[in-house]
């Protein structure tokens, strides 16, 4: 039995952001309405590839597989009696609309509340309902660049960088969940739902902590990348990644003076003072930039292993997926319909008790379910 089986969580949100985090929910056990507009999710025509899946992107198969799903248009007043009738056996509702909206919909916290004492109300937006920004459009980019994040990244040379991965909807989402299941557990204890509130901009605010601990405290110094092979704006030599021969090298924290006996560079060695490594991290990289290029990543690797050096072949998804590594975390899962192959896709990536989460359940057509929930 997995954990949430028998919680009911009705799905309002559209994109990316909430539906990443009531997918977590969905492989956890619990059962998952998605509500849609007549039109269906605007995810559907979203495409990250030229690769579709039936008529819809894979975005929308990836993030909506393991849900039912109905089309409801939440316009019509009369439609809110069948909304009602929903919440009133649910146990969590997720919403992703710009502030005001649910308000003006009838779908207020304070309504479904009333329906619905027990009703967990979970909601995202782009830079929460206060403040001058809480009507700027809530997107993945615009979060990341408004965030400082974008200058953590690439070389010091560099035009800011935004991060390759929507980390903004996909934390945030994560960080919805992390507040729904701390709700479940409170409404045990005091025997009511709350309302959960996060924003893309807090999410990747927070998970820039470190950085900004080091901000806050030292100064308010800017982070300064490394005009070689930057990899982390205030780590130093040799945190990085290094053309070689053949292939690309990771190496991670580490003595310099060790790393050079080991390669057979003098010109480390000759670094023995630890605070070098940080007021010299350039001078240092490029040394190792060039001596690196003298030999394969394998050949490199052989060695560096050998004596406990963190590093780390750098791999492309092809070949990631022909390693014994990969195939042994099993995290690949094909999804089905009426019980044919569909498209593969990842897995839960939590395992409770050694069992590991699969389900073969796709995303639900436009409607799919309406004759039977509503």
């Amino acid at each position: 039995m997995k954990p949430l089986e028998g919680i009911t969580v009705l799905d309002f949100s559209q994109f990316l952001s909430g539906p990443s985090g009531t997918l977590r929910l969905a492989d956890l056990g619990a059962d998952v309405i998605k509500i849609e507009r007549p039109g269906g999710d605007i995810a559907r025509t979203m495409y990250v590839s030229d690769c579709r899946i039936g008529n819809d992107s894979t975005l929308f198969h990836a993030i909506n597989r393991n849900k039912s799903g109905i089309s409801i248009d939440l316009k019509q007043p009369d439609n809110l009696k069948k909304i009602k009738k929903l919440v009133q056996e649910a146990d969590v509702a997720v919403f992703n609309f710009r502030p005001g909206v649910a308000e003006r919909l009838g779908l207020s916290y304070e309504a479904l509340k009333e329906w619905n004492p027990n009703i967990i109300y979970g909601k995202i937006t782009g830079y929460g309902e206060k403040g001058p920004w809480k009507d700027k459009p809530g997107q993945d980019l615009l979060a990341q660049s408004l965030s400082g994040v974008t200058w953590l990244n690439g070389n010091a040379e560099d035009a800011p960088t935004p991060l390759g991965l929507s980390l903004a909807d996909m934390f945030a989402g994560q960080h919805l969940v992390q507040g729904i299941l701390a709700a479940l557990v409170n409404r045990e204890k005091i025997g009511e739902g709350v309302c959960i509130s996060v924003d893309l901009m807090e999410s990747i605010l927070d998970i820039q902590f470190e950085m900004f601990t080091a901000y806050l405290n030292n100064g308010r110094k800017m982070p300064q990348r490394s005009r070689v092979n930057n990899a982390n704006a205030y780590i130093g030599a040799p945190y990085g990644i290094y053309e070689t021969k053949e292939g690309y090298l990771a190496l991670a924290m580490g003595s310099v003076v060790v790393l050079g006996q080991l390669l057979g560079c003098e010109a480390l060695e000759s670094y023995e003072d630890p605070t070098e490594w940080a007021t010299r991290r350039d001078e240092i990289k490029a040394i190792l930039k060039d001596h690196l290029k003298t030999e394969t990543a394998d050949y490199w690797l052989k060695i560096l292993e050998a004596n406990d050096i963190w590093c780390a072949k750098v791999m492309n998804w092809k070949e990631l997926f022909a390693t014994d590594g990969f195939k042994a975390l099993d995290m690949i899962q094909t999804i089905k319909k009426d019980g044919k192959p569909m498209f593969e896709t990842t897995r839960c990536p939590i395992t409770i008790d050694g069992e590991k989460y699969f389900c073969d359940r796709p995303a639900p057509e436009i409607g799919e379910h309406n004759k039977i929930l509503i």
